[in-house]
């Protein structure tokens, strides 16, 4: 069953037409400088893969949902590889952007999504995931996470298929080399 505050955003999403929820997973694979410069061919293309999102994002090219939780989750990770001013360059861009629409988090909405990820196997960050596009009628999620697999509706982007035709691309030029 909806929430009264689910169907009103979800009625307000439908005019934006197909949007989909964005995890902490790609705005960390996009920003996230690893230590290790040469990586492997499918953390390449998931880097690659996580770079073109933001990118239509940044461009307008489309709209995505994400929550504060989420937000806080990208934060919390890459503050170990950027200046702490380039962490809240990014967390403030993230929030201002008017083509994520970041959603606020109650302790009540938190504690539904943790049942949520006993259901599931979950974790609570991500069982707060399938909480809130269950809520706004979002099947399609933004993730690398396989974890989310195991909700039958949901729909995985980018799929395997095309994470591992990205690295096969990547091998084809040539990986490993001084720019991967």
């Amino acid at each position: 069953m909806r929430s009264k505050i689910g169907e009103s955003l979800r009625r307000s999403f439908m005019v934006l037409g197909m949007v989909r929820y964005l995890d902490a997973n790609v705005f960390i694979y996009a920003f996230y400088r690893p230590k290790k410069r040469n990586l492997d061919p499918i953390a390449r293309a998931m880097k690659d893969i996580a770079k073109s999102i933001i990118q239509r994002i940044s461009k307008d090219e489309e709209s995505v949902v994400t929550s504060i939780v989420h937000i806080s989750e990208v934060c919390n990770i890459i503050k170990h590889s950027l200046p702490v001013e380039d962490v809240l360059a990014l967390a403030n861009t993230l929030i201002t952007s008017r083509n994520i629409r970041v959603l606020d988090v109650s302790v009540d909405t938190y504690k539904k999504a943790i049942s949520i990820g006993f259901e599931y196997g979950l974790e609570p960050n991500d069982a707060l995931a399938v909480l809130l596009m269950r809520e706004l009628g979002i099947n399609e999620i933004y993730t690398f996470d396989k974890d989310f697999d195991v909700v039958s509706w949901l729909r995985r982007r980018p799929t395997d298929e095309e994470i591992e035709r990205r690295a096969k691309e990547i091998r084809n030029q040539g990986w490993p080399s001084k720019n991967h």
